[in-house]
């Protein structure tokens, strides 16, 4: 549902209803199963076609366009990228405009093919993963730092791998503590606009159930910003080493980082 409130002042409304304006005029009817209907006094869909397709009223649709302060629930943002047949690259922008957070969805489960080459290509332990902390591919360097294929399905998550895996406190050693709390905090802000997602649900659900330390540090609600720093680890298989490690964002997919260390 549509909710109104001071948050859409944040946000360029005059931009966004020209945006909206530009891909309603861009759509042939026919393109969205409508009859072409002969001559239409302006190119492209209606207003009221648009609201229609979307399942909103015409009236909101029209306040969207008119960059009145109204802010879109996320459903709503969902509905008008289908309706206006956006492709990913429009939708991110609709969500940046209306100051919406995306879903955790289809988008965050695959890393595009040239990062992972890259990272594959990569002599440093590289990864990529989503914004809910899943590993969605690695390197060879990764594997023998972190042995991300000894696990599978939900439990191939940076935040399950670091507070559910024991192995991860012996690659940690003595700065398990710090590092984990570190994480935590960059975590929760992630969280915070995602809670109603129901992977991350089941996700936080899982750690506070299986880490004393989580279910305490999480009450905290700590935050931080990520982004890069050091940290020594200890290898199962080599010597102590420190590194320093960088988290960049996949333009691509912003819904995607790529993470890699180099020695120090």
């Amino acid at each position: 549902m549509p909710v109104s409130g001071s948050a859409a002042t944040r946000h360029d409304t005059t931009t966004l209803g020209r945006f909206l304006r530009s891909r309603r005029e861009a759509i042939r009817p026919e393109a969205v199963g409508l009859p072409e209907g002969g001559r239409r006094r302006t190119p492209g869909l209606r207003r009221d076609e648009v609201a229609e397709l979307a399942d909103i009223s015409v009236d909101w649709y029209i306040r969207l366009e008119q960059g009145r302060p109204v802010t879109p629930s996320r459903q709503t943002v969902d509905a008008l990228a289908s309706a206006l047949c956006l492709d990913a690259v429009e939708t991110a922008h609709l969500y940046a405009l209306t100051g919406t957070a995306p879903a955790a969805g289809a988008m965050d489960e695959t890393a595009p093919p040239a990062v992972r080459r890259l990272v594959d290509r990569l002599s440093q332990p590289a990864y990529i993963t989503n914004r809910l902390g899943d590993v969605l591919h690695w390197n060879g360097q990764a594997e023998r730092l972190f042995g991300f294929g000894g696990v599978s399905g939900e439990d191939r998550n940076v935040y399950a791998g670091m507070f559910l895996r024991e192995s991860s406190r012996r690659l940690f050693a003595g700065g398990w503590a710090a590092e984990a709390k570190r994480m935590l905090a960059e975590f929760r802000p992630v969280y915070d606009v995602n809670a109603t997602d129901p992977r991350f649900v089941r996700l936080v659900g899982r750690l506070q159930a299986g880490s004393a330390e989580f279910a305490k540090w999480w009450s905290l609600h700590d935050i931080r910003k990520g982004g890069g720093g050091q940290k020594t680890l200890y290898p199962p298989k080599g010597r102590k080493t420190r590194y320093e490690y960088v988290a960049l964002q996949v333009t691509e997919n912003p819904a995607l980082k790529t993470v890699i260390y180099s020695e120090i």
